[in-house]
């Protein structure tokens, strides 16, 4: 009895606090002067950050419904457009397709911290999503706005090192999101002089990274993480010939889908030659994080009926029956090779090395530009003008190594002559990859 009183009185709360809200947005759209527009913004949102979960999802609502375009207006502008298609008309359809909600998000954005909040509201906007379809609009137009906020002309492209500012560097700890960083000795490993580490800044968050990439400098191709996370600091640069991106962390999940990555690794690579001209050459070595998941789910067995060249198909059958013979009840059973030592104990010789290329080759070649069920981590690299260029085998026997792709790491290469190209061919579906690759399937 006493929940359902304390229910209703939430309920009832909620609904005072959204019904406080919306009066005051419906304040800020109307007012003209700036003072009093940062006044309304900023009591905006105080107001929201006070709601309840429930409330911020009633609120998310209201954007939706609210402050959508007038669909007649819409469609009287279309007609008048469709009929005389002059400027004036594809202007008055311009505005009239353009939704209010927008013209909201931009008033709110100019309270202090507004940036900082509406990447938090998204934040949450999105978790919401998973649950309610419906806010897909609303989530379209805050990532509309986001991308021109944060495009790359506005972001400042600055190094870190071991003399940044203690909180930067707790923050780097912080999001590391590939090889955790496990102590200060580990960071200070990581921004050695044979490492380099970059990030993106925003003016209106000018203290918190967006989004950062490590760097190696080192003499060749390198084909396992363990030694690029070793504690020796080697201090001679002189030999490096690679600089190789072995982790890029997103620090602001307001900012997911927003592209950064990309222009991150073509400003990288012309800063680290301007800074040594011996190092000429760019890779990768990357994750395949959805490797695992996609053997356990059988869609390997699935490709397997579908290939229609005989000693591709006979390939990956052999390939899939000596792997499952050899890890077992380890390799069906989530999360999947859990044990490290279990894994590690295995030798990895010639008939299985084989096997896990051949896997390794049709996954990655599987990737699809709007496939989200193929690897995330792929569709990066390869949208971004990357290569296939090397599979490693036993690259990384972690345990989080093993669970997800059984060891398996990729280098993606980056020639910067061919980026261009590289990008228009994966946009087209096709994927480029180095011939070993192509051989292994």
């Amino acid at each position: 009895m006493f929940d359902q009183f304390k229910a209703r009185r939430q309920a009832a709360r909620d609904q005072s606090e959204r019904k406080a809200l919306v009066q005051t947005c419906r304040t800020l759209m109307s007012e003209r002067g700036e003072a009093n527009t940062i006044k309304f913004a900023t009591q905006a949102l105080m107001q929201y950050q006070a709601l309840s979960e429930t409330g911020r999802i009633g609120f998310f609502e209201l954007l939706a419904s609210d402050y959508a375009p007038d669909p007649q207006r819409v469609l009287n502008a279309a007609r008048r457009y469709a009929e005389i298609s002059d400027a004036k008309s594809e202007v008055a359809l311009l505005r009239a397709a353009d939704p209010p909600r927008q013209a909201l998000l931009r008033h709110l954005n100019l309270a202090p911290g507004g940036t900082r909040a509406l990447l938090q509201m998204r934040r949450e906007l999105l978790a919401a999503l998973r649950t309610q379809p419906a806010l897909q609009a609303v989530e379209a137009d805050f990532q509309h706005l986001l991308a021109s906020w944060f495009s790359p002309a506005f972001l400042a492209l600055k190094r870190v090192d071991w003399h940044s500012p203690a909180h930067l560097l707790e923050q780097i700890i912080q999001h590391e999101a590939v090889h955790q960083i496990r102590d200060w000795q580990d960071l200070r490993r990581r921004l050695a002089p044979d490492r380099r580490c970059f990030a993106f800044f925003h003016p209106a968050l000018p203290d918190e990274p967006l989004i950062f990439v490590e760097v190696a400098l080192t003499p060749q191709m390198p084909s396992a993480i363990a030694p690029l996370l070793d504690d020796a600091i080697d201090t001679d640069t002189s030999r490096a010939r690679w600089a190789v991106f072995y982790s890029i962390s997103n620090c602001q999940p307001g900012l997911r889908g927003v592209s950064l990555g990309n222009f991150l690794i073509k400003q990288v690579a012309e800063v680290i030659q301007r800074e040594f001209p011996k190092v000429n050459r760019f890779c990768t070595l990357s994750p395949m994080p959805g490797f695992g998941h996609w053997l356990r789910k059988k869609q390997a067995d699935k490709l397997a009926t579908s290939i229609k060249d005989d000693k591709q198909r006979q390939r990956l059958t052999r390939a899939l029956t000596l792997l499952r013979s050899v890890y077992g009840e380890q390799l069906e059973s989530p999360p999947g090779v859990a044990n490290a030592q279990v894994a590690n104990s295995i030798r990895i010789e010639k008939p299985l090395r084989e096997a896990l290329l051949c896997l390794g080759a049709h996954y990655l070649l599987g990737t699809r530009e709007h496939d989200a069920s193929t690897d995330a981590v792929a569709r990066f690299h390869l949208n971004n003008g990357a290569q296939i260029h090397r599979l490693n085998v036993a690259a990384n026997t972690s345990t989080r190594g093993m669970q997800e792709s059984l060891g398996l790491m990729v280098n993606y290469l980056y020639d910067l002559e061919q980026i261009e190209q590289n990008h228009e061919s994966f946009l087209h579906g096709e994927i480029r990859a180095a011939r070993d690759i192509m051989a292994a399937r």
